[in-house]
């Protein structure tokens, strides 16, 4: 094919390079839109856990002298994810958060306050993952987190959802006082934050002497999801806030034409 003299000719790499470019920026833009509300926030922290438990799973096969073989790493699978009844429901529950956080992204996506009607299926949504959690982690041998990350999870998300933000939480509740039922949600992450950073205080000086990362590993990324989860649990507090200002002003614009 020839080329017209004194035409400017593309070079193959640096349009890769261009493409390339303009990926990053649409990936950079996509996870700062996603970031944007709660649901960014639940969802990394829920693609983390998940992430890093699989891990954990694969690093715990190698250490007990299994091979890598397809079936092996199969098996391993499904034992992570339906492996026993506690496991089971953590899978179903994990599925629900999911679920929760998508909706949470879309009630909140591109609007200045939240479609409240996404925004509490976000809340029942997530309140019946926490019903998957609790019966988990009871399961699992620990009545404690299944009482407060699962139960009292449950109650103040099932409150949010039934609630009418900037309406009173209960009769006598002020108005100044934050949402109770935010405030359960929040309250429900504080001992298993405390149970993980223990854990992971704890496990530091035996991977420091040489034993095997997945000690630390497990317990070091719950507690950053965690905080994750945490952070989502405190944006969603401005929802509340938001309607309360909207309530009002609705209010205070109709005063006049009683």
């Amino acid at each position: 094919m020839r080329v017209l003299e004194g035409k400017p000719q593309v070079r193959p790499h640096a349009t890769a390079m261009a493409a390339t470019a303009i990926s990053r920026c649409d990936l950079i833009i996509s996870l700062r839109a996603r970031m944007a509300g709660p649901g960014g926030y639940y969802n990394f922290g829920n693609a983390l856990g998940l992430t890093t438990g699989i891990t954990v799973q694969f690093a715990a096969l190698a250490q007990t002298g299994g091979s890598h073989g397809q079936t092996t790493i199969t098996a391993a699978v499904a034992d992570y994810f339906a492996g026993s009844p506690g496991a089971i429901a953590l899978t179903l529950a994990t599925l629900v958060f999911f679920c929760s956080g998508e909706i949470y992204h879309r009630a909140w996506a591109e609007r200045r306050t939240p479609d409240q009607a996404l925004n509490r299926l976000g809340d029942l949504l997530s309140g019946l993952g926490a019903i998957g959690l609790g019966v988990a982690l009871y399961l699992l041998g620990d009545p404690l987190l299944a009482a407060t990350s699962g139960l009292l999870h449950a109650l103040g998300k099932f409150g949010s959802a039934y609630h009418q933000p900037g309406t009173p939480a209960f009769i006598g509740w002020p108005g100044t006082w934050p949402d109770p039922f935010r405030s359960a949600v929040l309250a429900s992450r504080l001992p298993a934050i405390a149970a993980a950073g223990a854990q992971s205080w704890l496990a530091l000086p035996a991977t420091e002497a040489g034993g095997p990362l997945s000690a630390i590993a497990g317990s070091t990324t719950l507690l950053v999801c965690y905080l994750l989860w945490a952070k989502a649990d405190l944006m969603l507090f401005r929802s509340s806030a938001c309607n309360a200002v909207e309530k009002k002003t609705d209010d205070t614009v109709s005063l006049p034409f009683i």
